[in-house]
């Protein structure tokens, strides 16, 4: 008989467990075709959505925990990235070819959005035939990406605030033979950028950004606007237009920048802001200004939920359909002004990494109310008033009386903590009360279920029943976005997948903080209090997967409670078609950690063993304590800040 939600819709469909699996944790609608489960019910990545050429991610790190590597992973996919460029260009190439667009397009990849090194340095490589450049916001970014081998018209975009010796590297970035554009904020940045280009005998190639009207749509919608942090009003840059004018280097122009916002939404938004940035590059162009480049910035969101809909955690349309508007509202824009249409530059960040990564944790603890193998509902026995009432509750409840008896056990608990306030209880009795409660309390909130309409407080009840999975993560180290901004990122486990999850739970990390859970879930259609997840089984590990993790989280992740950044793993599919892991870099060690906040370990281990001979001279420790002692501090140094 069926008696479970899973199991009354499998025989309602005749659907597979894997297929009602993939159903819970929406791994279709949000995979992107990148990920799926395979047959063996793991979690599989396909890093070009062909499933013929995938890879296990449970293989994975069953290798990995055999050669000695613990758990958290990062790990990363880096032909996920081959494929995104390829996409995001290939769209460029059909709308181009589809509207008759004379312009053309050039990819650039702001750095900010993940700096990692192994992730520029394949986005760079991979991008060479398409003229793929990057954009930078700082100092360290501009260094890095002048040392890559970017492709002879590969722009490098500087934007954002800059000092003179910022200035310089980018103006002097024209010995390397790169094509650097300096875009300015203000009037000021202008005159100081061509001051310093006519002392070093440079002419700089000179962008504006301009502040729109319009701005995007969803959670970061506020970084567009007219109120935006950066970029000049139309008053700051007729003011601009005209120191050009003034100095006669009107041709030292090349490109306007423009802003949406991060992760757009919806597509209505978007489309009014590439008109209204179209508009001001035309009427630009008319005053006399040659501008090459429009530059509409980033935008191009991600669909973290799947539901395909204009939600904070969503976007409702497609890369096709972004590039699609974006080409032909320029287009449609510059014929009508009379105008050359310009070449097209993007800095898609989000849309490019996002789906590359994803963290691996182990499940150390589960922690759930009332759960106990100490009782039996058939051994069980009490002399107290209200134990014997929730025993009798506990052996007769049924569908037909379980909302009767659930209210009935929440009075008869109230009782039972009045009598052990009251000192008339003791300890054990307490317990055994207890146990019985969260017994009625999961077959009320399971029975409730078949209920049409539920009521709220069962609901509420769930919430209450959630199991807490103790994972060895730090959300503030490897998720910060949810913690700081409630972004929502996919996550299911990476195995036992052909097996319907019976247990809902929050996910806690390992820092003494009470912000590090995890607790909101992407859902389809709505947000996820508790996560669908499996029973522990003992002495089996049961690994989670965090998934999308590749744009922004890497480097915004912080230090909490001295847990460092995790062990990263790149994993490819071979020539054969099977998996191959191409690099393993270790996470930080407690000694790199306590080094970074300013500690000298050398010194803090003298400091332990002065003390350590102190004591021993005092005759409280033995010579062999001394060095059990300093042979632990030893080892814990060099041990990964992660639980092993």
């Amino acid at each position: 008989m069926a008696t479970t939600q899973y199991e009354v819709l499998a025989a309602k469909t005749g659907a597979s467990a894997i297929e009602l699996v993939a159903k819970t944790y929406g791994i279709n609608d949000w995979g992107f075709g990148y990920f799926f489960i395979n047959d063996k019910g793991n979690l599989a990545v396909a890093p070009s959505q062909d499933r013929s050429r995938s890879i296990d991610v449970k293989a994975v790190v069953d290798d990995l925990i055999r050669q000695q590597h613990s758990t958290p992973f990062l790990l990363r996919f880096p032909q996920i990235l081959d494929d995104r460029l390829e996409a995001l260009h290939g769209a460029f190439r059909n709308a181009i070819s589809e509207f008759g667009y004379t312009g053309r397009h050039l990819g650039v990849y702001p750095v900010k959005v993940n700096q990692k090194s192994e992730v520029v340095q394949r986005l760079v490589d991979a991008g060479r035939r398409y003229q793929y450049g990057l954009e930078v916001g700082s100092k360290a970014e501009l260094i890095a990406a002048l040392a890559m081998p970017l492709a002879e018209d590969a722009l490098v975009v500087c934007n954002g605030l800059k000092d003179d010796l910022f200035l310089r590297a980018a103006l002097l970035a024209e010995k390397l033979g790169r094509k650097t554009v300096i875009v300015v904020e203000d009037g000021d940045d202008m005159k100081l950028s061509l001051a310093l280009g006519d002392k070093l005998g440079i002419t700089p190639h000179m962008g504006i950004r301009v502040k729109l009207y319009s701005r995007g749509s969803g959670k970061w919608e506020e970084s567009g606007g007219e109120f935006a942090k950066f970029g000049m009003s139309t008053i700051a840059l007729v003011h601009t237009l005209k120191i050009l004018r003034e100095q006669g280097k009107t041709k030292l122009l090349k490109m306007l920048h423009f802003h949406i916002g991060s992760q757009i939404t919806n597509i209505k938004s978007a489309k009014q802001a590439v008109k209204e940035a179209a508009r001001v590059y035309a009427k630009v162009r008319k005053m006399g200004f040659d501008v090459e480049y429009l530059n509409v910035g980033g935008g191009l969101g991600v669909d973290y939920d799947g539901s395909k809909t204009a939600s904070e955690f969503s976007v409702n349309y497609s890369v096709q359909e972004f590039v699609n508007d974006v080409v032909y509202v320029i287009k449609e824009v510059c014929d009508g002004e009379g105008v050359p249409h310009p070449t097209i530059v993007t800095e898609s960040g989000r849309a490019m990494v996002s789906y590359h990564s994803l963290l691996v944790s182990d499940v150390k603890k589960v922690v759930a109310p009332g759960r106990s193998s100490l009782y039996s509902i058939d051994t069980i026995k009490s002399e107290s008033e209200p134990v014997q009432e929730l025993i009798d509750l506990a052996q007769a409840i049924n569908s037909k009386n379980f909302r009767e008896y659930y209210h009935d056990a929440i009075q008869h608990r109230e009782d039972l903590n009045s009598l052990f306030d009251l000192g008339y209880l003791d300890l054990d009795e307490k317990a055994k009360g207890e146990w019985l409660f969260w017994r009625i309390c999961r077959h009320a909130s399971r029975v409730s279920r078949s209920m049409k309409p539920r009521p709220e407080e069962f609901d509420d009840l769930d919430r209450l029943l959630s199991s807490k999975y103790l994972c060895n993560f730090s959300m503030f180290q490897s998720m910060p976005d949810f913690w700081a901004f409630d972004q929502l990122f996919p996550i299911m486990p990476i195995h036992r997948l052909n097996e319907i999850p019976t247990e809902r739970g929050v996910l806690c990390d390992i820092t003494c903080d009470s912000d590090g859970s995890v607790d909101k879930f992407v859902d389809l259609k709505d947000v996820k209090e508790a996560l669908e997840l499996h029973r522990i089984e003992e002495g089996e590990p049961y690994y989670l997967a965090f998934l999308l993790l590749g744009a922004y989280q890497e480097t915004l992740g912080d230090l909490h409670n001295l847990f460092g950044v995790v062990t990263e793993v790149s994993v490819v599919v071979g020539p054969n078609g099977r998996p191959l892991v191409k690099k393993i870099i270790r996470g930080n060690s407690v000694r790199e950690v306590i080094e970074y906040t300013g500690h000298d370990t050398a010194e803090l281990r003298d400091a332990l063993a002065k003390r350590l001979a102190e004591r021993k001279q005092q005759g409280r420790i033995s010579d062999d304590d001394e060095h059990e002692v300093l042979a632990t501090v030893a080892r814990v140094l060099d041990d990964y800040t992660y639980l092993v």
